[in-house]
């Protein structure tokens, strides 16, 4: 499926044509349409996670398709495999001209299941934050030096206004948002840019545990890399629905009225039976209204109809 046609096209050719890409969680979903796509447009793509066998499907179908791939299995969590991993780049590639940080773990959980599960934030924290943030550490130097990158992170729209249950995946993913725009002012004066995507929800094998995310609207893989590969084409500082944008005013404009809105959500719906631990089905409904299939149908048209 192509992401791009006619100017959009080769807007993204421009940009990345000839270019080093780097894209982090390529195995699969966002980030091997991503690759996909970025091959396609003539960038060499860097693929990046865990499974060597995925990435190297990936890389397969891009050099199928007359575009060049690397494969490079390294799991981020793991300071001396990232630290080789940036010595290789360095090394073979000069360094990468746009990052595209996509690796990530999600984890739907209220507090209260979360009690004596402290490792949940131990992981998310891992893959989540310090290891882009240790990536970044070793790929940025060059960037800086030769006046030119762009780091894309692939964010989630529940930063802009926290939503319940996902403490540990939220609180990870926003300590990288933070971070990102402390280093963004600093860089910008070096050629480097940064954007920050806030993704709605995208049907990728990361929300399959949660059964409820079956019934509300999301993008597919192939939508979510357009996204991507628009902003590594534009250089935006954000990217984020115009819904939450209106969300995130209503934050902090009315913050009380917002938090008992969260509030409201958070006890119309259970936790999975994978955060619960057991196979029981969560219970699926707002308290006098059923949530109907008819009804999430309607209701993922009206989102995708205004470009959500």
């Amino acid at each position: 499926m192509r992401l791009f046609q006619g100017n959009r096209d080769e807007r993204l050719r421009e940009a990345v044509a000839g270019s080093v890409v780097m894209v982090t969680g390529a195995s699969s979903g966002i980030g091997a349409a991503t690759a996909r796509a970025l091959g396609d447009a003539g960038a060499t793509v860097l693929l990046v996670a865990r499974s060597e066998a995925r990435l190297r499907a990936v890389a397969r179908e891009i050099v199928e398709s007359g575009g060049s791939a690397r494969v490079l299995a390294t799991d981020l969590t793991d300071a001396q495999a990232t630290r080789s991993l940036v010595d290789d780049v360095l090394s073979e590639h000069g360094g990468v001209d746009v990052l595209v940080s996509n690796a990530g773990r999600s984890i739907r959980r209220s507090i209260e299941l979360s009690y004596d599960r402290f490792h949940d934030y131990e992981r998310t924290t891992d893959i989540n934050y310090l290891g882009p943030v240790r990536l970044l550490l070793g790929l940025l130097p060059t960037m800086r030096e030769k006046r030119h990158g762009h780091i894309v992170n692939v964010s989630s729209l529940g930063v802009l206004f926290n939503a319940p249950r996902f403490s540990a995946y939220l609180g990870s993913k926003a300590a990288f948002d933070a971070f990102l725009r402390c280093v963004a002012p600093e860089v910008r004066g070096d050629g480097v840019a940064v954007t920050s995507i806030y993704m709605p929800l995208v049907r990728t094998p990361m929300i399959d545990a949660t059964q409820v995310y079956g019934l509300l609207p999301g993008l597919t893989p192939e939508a979510a890399a357009h996204r991507v590969c628009r902003a590594i084409a534009e250089r935006p500082v954000a990217v984020a629905p115009r819904l939450a944008r209106v969300g995130r005013l209503a934050q902090v404009l009315a913050p009380r009225t917002f938090e008992s809105l969260l509030s409201m959500i958070y006890r119309a719906a259970e936790d999975s039976a994978a955060a619960r631990g057991d196979g029981s089905a969560p219970r699926i409904e707002i308290p006098s209204v059923h949530f109907t299939l008819e009804k999430a149908a309607r209701l993922r048209t009206w989102w995708q109809s205004r470009g959500m």
